[in-house]
């Protein structure tokens, strides 16, 4: 009865290892060609023959030989699985040719693991359980080594499988515990374990223990509705198996018609619809419905006659000797019984039946010798099994045990780890409150810095004060000078020197006035050098001239510029080089428009820039005007630039110096307050000692 059964099975398991692919190892074959690869598989438990047309039309396409290979060994199932057995041996043969020549890499030896699991299907199809073991290990081992977890855990399946088939009841149980142990570990769902508890279900249906039996049946039967189809023929097939061993015959075959529904709805599960008949017949056979029975088993026998399959064609053999004893047919049960096939192993289970129906022969025969023997040989069956019940229960007691230990071994591991975190926690906090410490005693230091800067700034704001107090006071006194100098000048009857001392008295207040600011208009300084040019003409004339030119683009009034910016340099060029001149002396003052700069050059014809003159002047005035603008680059983004050059004068054999600025249109002449106090002392001290040697 359970023959039919294994072959389902077989089945089933070749499509497991197409139902999980694990991806992780094609990371390096061309990705469109994979995902047509899983796309067949997935179909491949479906539509055998049509996954077969469309891996026929893709593997042409296939450069990669790795990839070529696995569709080669596609192929081998979707043959297998359409009952075309020569074809399957002949591509896994062509497989097997290209892996003997295979290096050691983890794509060949997946490749060569798929190979042997094929093997071992073809094998246990063919009931040479020993080689398809052999097989199946050959692949679990390959799929250890690689890592491919999914896989070592279909191949698992199928060793247990194997183990069932041959009457090793407790190995198989022991592997399909493995499995799903494993599958706990990688966290597989119960829609892709129900495989081992139906598995389970019939080990234990095997074993009589019908108790057990159900409750794996019952936890398979959860996912029925996400099966596939040939999932679920296997899953209606095992439980009408179930009630067939309880000679509960309606039940059972309640789930043979379903399981035969489920088959013929799709025409390309014709290997298992002719094993549901094989069911059907026997049924039908124990509740003496001889006519049922011989329609069902005379449907099948063509078929596995066809592929040569001996375990089925023994099985239906059996039946139809019992069916001629039931329809009082002695001679054509003789030569039925004569003309039986003899397979080199016959599954424990089918040979019980066959004693069980040769019992009865016998005795129909009047033989009770030969039916004495079939009797005490069932016994000895029936022993037999009580005795692998018996072994089960120790090997489950055994891995239960094992179970346990492992779990204890796990709770001492959490254990120990739990104890780990906790230093690491201790040591966290000791971090913790050493980093925290830290920054308490750098926010302390910090505070001190930052009230000793405002210390320090304190006092040189009060330095500043002092300074601008002593500023006050030596205005003051000039103030009373101008006044009393304005007295006696209004009483000069002398009109031009009375002008002259006016534009004197005007030029120094002037300059008191615009000592007070950092920035002045254009205009401003302008009026103030035109001043100071009037003083000089006196000097100056009769060959002197100056030429004042200012883009009219530019309101004078509302540009600022640096205080003294242009009286410093006039003043250089009439001290240095224009008063000691003989001949034409020329000075330029050119104010221009640069859109995003204002450039304004002083020019004369002095003879050029000199280190030394024959003033007394020292450069100092350059020298304080460049630290002004120096300073209050340090405010801007975009700076003054200060040039000074020698240059030819245009149209005249002469040399002349120019300087030249260059204003930012944006620029600013606020001093925001300075946080390096230092560097404000720095400057202050420096700018009051080179005013001092200035005067």
């Amino acid at each position: 009865m359970t023959c039919k059964l294994y072959f389902i099975v077989s089945c089933m398991l070749v499509l497991c290892t197409c139902c999980h692919p694990e991806k992780k190892k094609d990371t390096q074959l061309p990705g469109i060609e994979i995902q047509t690869m899983e796309r067949l598989d997935t179909l491949l438990a479906s539509d055998p023959s049509k996954a077969l047309s469309e891996m026929d039309s893709l593997l042409p396409l296939l450069k990669d030989s790795i990839l070529y290979y696995r569709g080669i060994v596609f192929k081998s199932k979707a043959y297998m699985l359409t009952s075309c057995q020569q074809k399957a041996d002949s591509m896994l043969k062509m497989a097997e040719r290209f892996c003997a020549s295979c290096n050691e890499s983890e794509e060949e030896l997946s490749l060569r693991a798929s190979v042997f699991n094929m093997e071992g299907n073809q094998l246990a199809r063919q009931t040479k359980f020993d080689s398809a073991c052999v097989k199946f290990l050959q692949a679990y081992n390959l799929y250890t080594k690689i890592g491919e977890k999914i896989k070592r855990f279909n191949v698992m399946l199928n060793l247990a499988d194997v183990y069932i088939r041959e009457g090793y009841y407790d190995k198989g149980s022991l592997w399909y515990h493995h499995s799903l142990a494993l599958a706990d570990s990688l966290g597989l769902s119960g829609q892709q374990c129900f495989p081992a508890y139906y598995g389970l279900g019939q080990v234990y249906m095997e074993l009589r223990d019908f108790a057990q039996c159900d409750a794996y049946f019952d936890r398979a039967g959860r996912y029925y509705d996400d099966m596939k189809p040939f999932e679920k023929n296997i899953y209606l097939n095992n439980r009408g198996n179930s009630y067939y061993f309880r000679q509960d015959y309606p039940t059972a075959l309640k789930y043979f018609r379903r399981s035969m529904a489920c088959a013929s709805a799709h025409p390309e599960m014709e290997y298992e619809r002719n094993l549901t008949m094989i069911n059907l017949g026997e049924v039908f056979l124990l509740m003496n419905q001889t006519d049922s029975a011989s329609y069902y088993l005379s449907r099948c026998y063509d078929f596995f006659k066809k592929v040569d399959n001996n375990s089925a064609l023994y099985y239906i053999d059996t039946q139809l000797i019992e069916l001629a004893l039931k329809e009082g047919n002695l001679p054509l049960a003789q030569k039925r019984l004569k003309e039986a096939v003899k397979p080199a192993f016959v599954e424990p289970n089918m040979i019980h039946i066959r004693n069980r129906y040769l019992q009865h022969y016998f005795e129909q025969s009047k033989d009770f010798r030969q039916a004495y023997y079939y009797l005490r040989e069932n016994s000895r069956i029936d022993d037999s099994i009580r005795s692998e019940r018996i072994k089960m229960r120790a090997q489950e007691f055994a891995l239960r045990y094992q179970r346990d230990s492992t779990l204890m071994a796990k709770e001492i591991l959490i254990q120990q780890t739990e104890n780990k975190v906790l230093i690491l926690h201790q040591w966290l906090y000791i971090g913790g409150l050493t980093v925290l410490f830290l920054i308490i005693a750098t926010g302390a230091w910090l505070l001190y810095r930052k009230k000793k800067h405002d210390m320090e700034e304190l006092k040189m704001q009060a330095i500043i004060t002092s300074l601008q107090l002593k500023n006050i006071r030596n205005r003051i006194s000039p103030h009373f000078i101008f006044n009393i100098l304005g007295r006696e000048i209004n009483s000069l009857k002398d009109q031009e020197s009375n002008a002259y001392l006016h534009k004197l008295i005007k030029l120094i207040r002037r300059n008191l006035e615009l000592a007070e600011s950092t920035a002045v208009t254009l205009a401003d300084e302008l009026d103030f050098v035109k001043t100071y040019i009037a003083i000089e003409e006196r000097v100056l004339q009769p060959d002197f001239e100056m030429y004042i030119t200012i883009a009219p683009t530019l309101d004078i009034r509302q540009i600022k510029i640096p205080v003294t910016l242009l009286q410093i340099p006039v003043e250089n060029a009439v001290k240095h080089a224009l008063i000691g001149k003989e001949g034409r002396r020329l000075l330029w003052i050119e104010i221009k428009d640069c859109r995003q700069h204002i450039e304004i050059v002083i020019r004369d014809n002095g003879g050029g820039f000199r280190m030394m003159t024959n003033g007394e002047g020292t450069g100092t005035g350059l020298k304080i005007l460049a630290q002004t603008i120096q300073l209050l680059n340090s405010y801007n983004p975009d700076p003054i630039v200060m040039t000074i050059d020698n240059v030819k004068i245009e149209d005249r054999e002469e040399t002349g110096c120019e300087i030249k600025f260059t204003i930012p249109v944006n620029y600013s002449y606020l001093l925001r307050r300075i946080k390096d106090i230092n560097l404000w002392r720095r400057f202050t001290e420096r700018l009051l000692l080179m005013t001092k040697k200035a005067q």
